[in-house]
């Protein structure tokens, strides 16, 4: 799979190197402003410890 990501990139390795920081690059920031935010809202942390309380 990722073969055929690096061919499918144009370009010499240095511009394709950079392709792929970009594509990174935006992946963390839409997880960051809209995937983990939903998954905080849509599963509710119960406030569940390991061990027990002193």
């Amino acid at each position: 799979m990722y073969r055929a990501l690096w061919r499918s990139l144009p370009g010499p390795v240095v511009v394709r190197i950079l392709i792929l920081a970009l594509i990174i690059a935006v992946l963390l920031i839409v997880l960051d402003q809209w995937v983990f935010p939903w998954m905080a809202a849509t599963f509710v942390d119960e406030g569940a410890t390991v061990g027990t309380a002193s």
